[in-house]
């Protein structure tokens, strides 16, 4: 059954030719960073920027952000460009410093979405506020505790409301800083249709060269709306700098989107396409030690029990990484086909 919230429209300014970009450097540095960028996006038509004002890091002892030092910037952003301004928030204290200083849009980072304690403490601090909350997913791929954490905001009486996929940690990373696991934001989706869904090609990719192929696959998934991060000189950016590209090449137009980067994401497919077939061929080995076992001591090629065995654990398996049981027992169903021709071979050599 679809779960429903009691939301509103957003009422995020965009083009009427695209969704909703927002935009902005990862970190609120120093007011002139501020300021430069703000100026660029609004030049190039963006009506949303962002901007982290309280910046913890994984680790402590680099830049974690100016804190209520930067709130004014933002503010003067808002009355020199017109743009809506945001920022993230974690804390009670948080909301209260940013909602004195008329921050438009609050969002949820993924550490503080994971942690129902805090959710909790947040919603209780917005209780009556009529603000827009964006809740990031958690840094798991856990669908119900993000709905959980939307739901505790939901029920505090925000109704303007939306979810930002960042993508998923991931300890076998390769092409992406998190895993995008689209089918997570299009379950939400079909479980919740009525929230909009905001796509964070920054944090899913953590590389700017991936920037526009992110967006173009989250416009094709039907996505409501962007979240970037955008700097003036991103070289120079004290956090994230690799994952930021500058506002000339911010892509605001869901038709400016490329597929530039493909040729690196079918790299890593036939990478992977390479370590299947080492590893059908390592099996199949096996196989044919099993084929010769067989021969040796008189036995069946066919085991039944085993064949069933195998399906069973391979299908429970499947499902929990997110792929079909039937698609998961047909490719073992050839792959056992394979198998008990090999050994046949085997038992029929003279």
């Amino acid at each position: 059954m679809d779960l429903e919230l009691e939301l509103e429209p957003l009422n995020i300014p965009s083009d009427n030719e695209r969704p909703f970009v927002i935009a902005g450097p990862c970190s609120a540095e120093t007011e002139e960073q501020v300021m430069t960028t703000a100026r660029q996006l609004a030049q190039k038509g963006c009506h949303n920027f962002r901007a982290g004002t309280w910046k913890p890091r994984t680790k402590p002892g680099g830049f974690e952000g100016n804190g209520e030092k930067a709130l004014p910037w933002m503010q003067e952003v808002k009355k020199e460009t017109g743009m809506l301004v945001s920022t993230e928030v974690a804390t009670p204290e948080h909301v209260e410093l940013a909602l004195k200083y008329g921050i438009d849009i609050l969002w949820v980072g993924a550490r503080t979405s994971a942690n129902p304690f805090a959710m909790q403490a947040l919603a209780d601090a917005l209780r009556g506020v009529d603000v827009p909350v964006f809740v990031k997913n958690p840094v798991n791929p856990d669908l119900e505790l993000w709905i959980g954490a939307m739901e505790r905001i939901n029920q505090a009486g925000v109704k303007r409301m939306a979810a930002i996929h960042r993508g998923f940690s991931s300890y076998d990373k390769k092409i992406y800083r998190n895993m995008p696991m689209w089918q997570i934001p299009i379950e939400l989706h079909r479980r919740i249709p009525n929230l909009p869904i905001i796509c964070d090609p920054s944090h899913i990719g953590g590389r700017r060269e991936l920037i526009a192929p992110l967006c173009q696959q989250a416009m094709d998934l039907g996505f409501d709306g962007l979240i970037v991060e955008s700097h003036c000189a991103p070289d120079e950016a004290w956090s994230d700098a690799k994952q930021q590209v500058t506002p000339d090449v911010l892509v605001v137009r869901s038709e400016t989107c490329t597929t530039e980067g493909i040729t690196q994401l079918r790299k890593q497919i036939d990478d992977l396409d390479n370590q299947l077939m080492d590893l059908l061929s390592k099996r199949m080995r096996v196989c044919r030690e099993i084929g010769q076992y067989k021969k040796e001591h008189n036995m069946t090629v066919l085991q039944s029990a085993r064949y069933s065995e195998i399906l069973d654990k391979r299908g429970a398996q499947g499902a929990l990484c997110g792929m079909s049981p039937e698609f998961v027992a047909k490719v073992f169903e050839n792959i056992h086909e394979e198998s008990v021709r090999q050994q046949m071979e085997i038992i029929n050599q003279n």
